[in-house]
């Protein structure tokens, strides 16, 4: 039996991509790419395929890609050319290790303005090695034919050739295939959003990026201390839990708890000026009549 690696975000064009090519009778194997800055996989449709995703964790390539990204970023952080080129090579290592015979995306031409227009994809396919064997159900008839349909595996006539971000199409196919859920257009990457990314940076700079670390970056106000840490302070009860919770020595953190009068929690991540971060914290203490007090570990 034939059978194909799909690229699997969640969203609703790479659903039918799959459902679509499903239903040619092609053995298909989704897989889902995992870095902290696009977070956890929306586990919903897994019950709509015949076989449920795989998630493999990519954190560590993507991290060297975001650190000097080829062709370079988008309006803030993203390196979306190189993105998609790492993903499409990891795509290519599981269809080689699981013996399948092509790849599937949910892409359109033209739904996004920086990798999905066609001299970007020409250029991603060639730079992952892919040419050739990426099929996209959804915009296929715009494009050059792949060798699934070259070989006879996959029938053209059977694929559809939308283009831009007109969503119509998708939510009546959508309809078709009874999907358990519709997802709707999300935030996506976080490194598109511009304090996001600025704090992304800092730790760059730093040389201070794992999984961890982009985590609590999700939480609370950010301060630079020097050229070597940067501080996270807790806005209420639940954000000074999750610092707590997140706080690893190992990975070089101090936390710093106040515990009198009733105050903020805080990480240093790397190498910080421990009394600059206090004075810091003591703003954010409502109560100022009286020094407070504090758990340093």
């Amino acid at each position: 039996m034939i059978k194909a690696v799909a690229l699997y975000s969640g969203g609703l064009d790479s659903i039918l991509a799959i459902k679509i090519v499903e239903g040619l009778g092609i053995d298909v194997y989704p897989v889902s790419f995992y870095h902290p800055f696009f977070g956890e996989i929306d586990r919903r449709n897994f019950k709509d395929f015949k076989r449920e995703p795989e998630i493999i964790d990519i954190s560590e390539d993507f991290f060297k890609v975001l650190k000097k990204p080829k062709f370079g970023y988008g309006k803030n952080l993203n390196p979306c050319m190189d993105c998609r080129i790492l993903y499409f090579k990891k795509a290519k290592e599981y269809m080689e290790k699981i013996g399948a015979n092509f790849l599937i995306s949910g892409e359109i031409i033209g739904q996004r303005p920086f990798s999905q227009r066609r001299e970007a994809i020409n250029t991603i396919e060639k730079e992952a090695g892919v040419s050739g064997l990426v099929l996209r159900p959804l915009t296929q008839k715009n494009m050059p034919e792949t060798i699934a349909e070259k070989k006879g595996w996959v029938e053209r006539e059977k694929l559809l050739g939308l283009s831009g971000r007109n969503r119509q199409i998708q939510l009546e196919l959508a309809k078709k295939f009874s999907l358990s859920h519709i997802p709707t257009p999300a935030g996506g990457c976080l490194l598109t959003v511009p304090d996001f990314a600025k704090r992304t940076k800092e730790l760059l700079e730093r040389e201070l990026i794992n999984k961890t670390n982009v985590e609590i970056l999700r939480y609370g106000r950010f301060f630079t201390l020097n050229d070597r840490a940067v501080l996270i302070v807790g806005r209420n009860k639940e954000e000074n839990e999750k610092l707590e919770s997140l706080y690893n020595k190992e990975l070089n953190h101090t936390f710093v708890e106040t515990l009198s009068p009733p105050g903020p929690s805080a990480i240093i991540i790397g190498e910080g000026d421990v009394e600059k971060a206090l004075l810091i914290i003591k703003k954010y203490i409502k109560e100022k009549e009286k020094e407070p007090e504090f758990l340093i570990k």
